[in-house]
């Protein structure tokens, strides 16, 4: 995914909830969970460029 960047992130408090107890379900971080679903997401939308994609499937 190459270089990562920091943000601030505001959520509310039952979504935030939902995204640790799916994180904890899969062994991940909740930065980790929210990184997946993003990707998956934009993947899925064809938002995300070819390279990356190629690079998911290696």
């Amino acid at each position: 995914m190459g270089e990562k960047k920091s943000f601030a992130l505001r959520i509310d408090a039952e979504t935030m909830k939902a995204i640790e107890k799916w994180a904890a379900d899969e062994f991940r971080s909740v930065n980790g969970q929210i990184e997946w679903m993003l990707h998956k997401a934009l993947k899925e939308s064809g938002r995300l460029k070819k390279s990356v994609e190629k690079k998911d499937k290696e």
